[in-house]
């Protein structure tokens, strides 16, 4: 699996946004009753990838014809998580979570990382 696409997946893909996903209209989501309300019952989806969040710390969908599985928690404002994708295990990551209105954007390594988006389906 291209290793590229494969964080993409994990909620933490390398990846150029959108121009209308400015920076400035995004908001921090650090509480967990916030992020819970922001995406349980709800698809984050990108081209190839849709993911469910329950709010028991499940998380499903799949990404690029492969299974997606793994576990999430809330930690210290952040959304920690633990994935495998296809068999493979994407390992344990905390990402700060951002949003605006339908659009929700997860970025890697407590906000210094990579950044991947999602619309809430």
């Amino acid at each position: 699996m291209n290793g590229t696409f494969l964080a993409a997946a994990a909620l933490a893909a390398p990846l150029s946004l959108a121009a209308g996903i400015a920076a400035a209209d995004f908001a921090p989501v650090t509480d967990r009753g916030d992020f819970v309300d922001l995406v349980v019952g709800k698809t984050l989806t990108r081209p190839l990838v849709s993911l469910s969040v329950t709010e028991d710390g499940a998380i499903s969908g799949t990404g690029a014809g492969w299974d997606v599985t793994g576990q999430w928690t809330w930690q210290d404002g952040y959304f920690c998580r633990d994935l495998n994708w296809g068999g493979d295990d994407l390992g344990y990551n905390c990402q700060l979570v951002t949003a605006d209105g339908d659009r929700v954007r997860f970025t890697s390594d407590r906000g210094s990382g990579q950044s991947a988006g999602f619309r809430l389906d």
